[in-house]
């Protein structure tokens, strides 16, 4: 058991490792660069490289279009959101940010799906919102931060809409839509922005933010057979310490004290409700074979 959670640890942390790649690829653009665009020719790449696996896996379809619209249309608005932070924060600070989505899941999980919350859970959530204080400091509000948030919110909706569709669909079609269904909200998206010229340049870097998001997403997959979410999860936080090292190796960006401060708020506490819940679970174990 031991080995199979030391290497689904190992592989989320390469996963990991090419989602902080993709974070400095959106900070290779250009300035002035337009997200929505960016994020068309980006989609539009994306469903060409998945069409020689969804035809390999035999074309699979879905039963819950219903359901992929809503992860599609969702993910659109998030990523152009985090698109734009990016652009404009370094790459610490939007990392920092985004993992607060952790704890909007648990919270949105409650409202809206009826799951059960502990107190350490809302303990984590009030932590994990003076967190997102420090980091956007009301009295320096910066609204590229507060996309960021609403990126982190759509990609909370995600997730949980991810859970309507069954263990048994194909995860090639539930790629494929996410990104083909979002392509009419992105192109109006784009012609609301301007659609600035399309170059080789930002044809290169969406095909390479897509193997980086693709190659991110094929190791999880991986990771999470290999163990329970709550034994490895903590193993998602080193995209943390990749995008602070590619932020400082790349674009001389680097943290403050009390930024550290409040990345801290938000990520510990997401930590240890894995730790919690695990430890509860074991002695709900023993409790039983006790009794």
């Amino acid at each position: 058991m031991k080995s199979t959670i030391a290497i689904g640890m190992m592989l989320l942390v390469v996963g990991n490792l090419f989602s902080a790649m993709y974070d400095v690829s959106i900070k290779w653009l250009p300035d002035g660069s337009s997200a929505a665009t960016f994020l068309l020719i980006r989609q539009l790449t994306s469903v060409l490289m998945l069409l020689p696996l969804w035809f390999a896996t035999k074309k699979p379809i879905s039963r819950h279009i219903k359901v992929h619209l809503v992860r599609a249309n969702t993910g659109a608005i998030g990523a152009v959101c985090l698109i734009m932070g990016l652009i404009a924060l370094p790459i610490a600070t939007v990392s920092s940010l985004f993992y607060s989505a952790p704890l909007m899941i648990v919270l949105m999980g409650f409202l809206f799906l009826k799951e059960s919350v502990t107190a350490t859970h809302w303990l984590a959530a009030i932590l994990g919102f003076l967190g997102i204080i420090i980091l956007l400091r009301p009295s320096e509000i910066n609204w590229f931060g507060i996309a960021v948030l609403i990126s982190a919110f759509m990609f909370a909706i995600n997730q949980l809409a991810l859970r309507k569709l069954p263990s048994t669909e194909s995860p090639v079609v539930t790629l494929m839509l996410y990104n083909l269904l979002s392509i009419p909200l992105v192109l109006v998206m784009a012609l609301v922005q301007g659609i600035e010229a399309i170059s080789w340049s930002l044809v290169a870097i969406a095909v390479s933010s897509n193997v980086f998001l693709l190659a991110y997403q094929w190791f999880c997959a991986l990771a999470y057979r290999q163990a329970q979410a709550s034994q490895i999860v903590v193993a998602e936080y080193t995209g943390l310490l990749f995008c602070v090292f590619f932020g400082w190796l790349f674009f001389d960006e680097w943290l403050d004290g009390l930024s550290w401060v409040g990345a801290g708020f938000i990520v510990l506490p997401s930590l240890i409700i894995p730790w919690v819940q695990a430890k509860r679970s074991q002695k709900k174990f023993i409790e039983q074979n006790a009794g």
